[in-house]
């Protein structure tokens, strides 16, 4: 399937638009949802600067599965999945319609891939927690992707390649994670000191960096044979491997900008892309 026929095949539901931007956000916690401070200010200033989309397919963390599913439906719930926070994040609403257009169409781009339509899922935290600070008034439709835990990294960055035509239809495309993200060493103590990091995690950060402002993306597919700094910084893939997803849509001529470039608790990182 070429191009051409995957333009043609989406045309009748969405319009062309210029080339859109393709997004990686550090969701960091969930409270970042109702939260004031300099990371959802980084979203909010982002916001600024994007062009409006026709919809929102997002590639969360939070939805990590055996095989990958699509949310087909026409209006996806709002799911706290999370514990122990204040009453006032369970409260948040984000009432974005679905698309069951374009999640057949994506269903369509990634053939021969078997991807299900699910009915069920929703949008998770790792998808309302940031797009909320994009598009406060929940206007444009949201569609989620999973992230099929039994393929390697590799896999997850040739599949997002075939969704390219999508960018051209005016969809924006979001991987929502944490680059560094080990949840088991956080410093809760020392959480609210400004880019505060363990050794390890400055250092991985530093080389993640430069892979991605190089546009040297096989060390980062490779993630797993890297450098103890980068075992520690991901211990486990699922909020890692929606920065894949990004970086396989990025065109050879395009940009890459880092934003919210900051290491949280020790063992967390804010880091954020922008590829247009």
């Amino acid at each position: 399937m070429n191009t051409l026929n995957d333009l043609h095949k989406i045309s009748g539901f969405f319009s062309n638009t210029e080339k859109m931007p393709v997004l990686f956000l550090g969701h960091g916690s969930p409270m970042n949802a109702i939260e004031e401070n300099q990371f959802v200010t980084g979203f909010r200033n982002l916001a600024k600067t994007l062009p409006q989309p026709n919809a929102i397919l997002c590639i969360s963390a939070h939805w990590f599965t055996n095989g990958t599913k699509v949310t087909a439906m026409e209006m996806p719930r709002t799911i706290h999945d999370f514990g122990g926070f204040p009453q006032a994040l369970f409260d948040v609403q984000y009432p974005a319609i679905g698309s069951p257009e374009l999640a057949i169409e994506t269903q369509q781009l990634l053939l021969p891939t078997a991807i299900e339509l699910d009915e069920e899922w929703g949008l998770d935290h790792g998808a309302w927690s940031v797009i909320k600070h994009l598009y406060p008034e929940a206007n444009v439709p949201v569609i989620q992707l999973s992230i099929d835990y039994t393929k390697p990294a590799q896999y997850h960055f040739d599949l997002a390649q075939k969704l390219s035509a999508l960018r051209h239809k005016g969809i924006l495309i979001v991987g929502s994670g944490n680059i560094i993200h080990n949840l088991r060493m956080v410093d809760f103590q020392d959480f609210d000191k400004d880019d505060y990091g363990y050794d390890w995690a400055i250092e991985a950060r530093a080389t993640i960096n430069e892979y991605l402002t190089d546009g040297n993306f096989q060390p980062l597919i490779d993630f797993e044979k890297q450098s103890r700094a980068f075992q520690l910084a991901i211990p486990t893939p699922e909020h890692y491997l929606p920065l894949i997803y990004t970086l396989g849509l990025k065109g050879k001529q395009e940009e890459l900008s880092l934003f919210n470039d900051k290491l949280l608790g020790g063992s967390l990182s804010m880091t954020s892309v922008k590829i247009m």
